[in-house]
């Protein structure tokens, strides 16, 4: 086995990239919101409600660590 240099590692890594990436499709797909990767409308009250609950708890997170940094 040859000396282990930064070098010789270097080209095992380039080389290794380049056959992974040879494998791997090229993927030019725009990212989607979360809520229709998941299935979620706002069109209905039960998913308006859950998020409105979500973001109350997070509000209130919010609060607790602005109260938390006046002290």
């Amino acid at each position: 086995m040859s000396e282990l240099t930064l070098e010789s590692l270097a080209r095992r890594l380039a080389e290794v990239e380049r056959r992974i990436n040879e494998k791997q499709p090229t993927v030019n797909a725009e990212p989607r919101d979360w809520r229709s990767v998941v299935g979620i409308s706002e069109d209905n009250d039960f998913t308006r409600r859950v998020l409105a609950e979500i973001e109350a708890a997070h509000e209130q997170d919010r609060q607790a660590a602005l109260s938390e940094d006046s002290l």
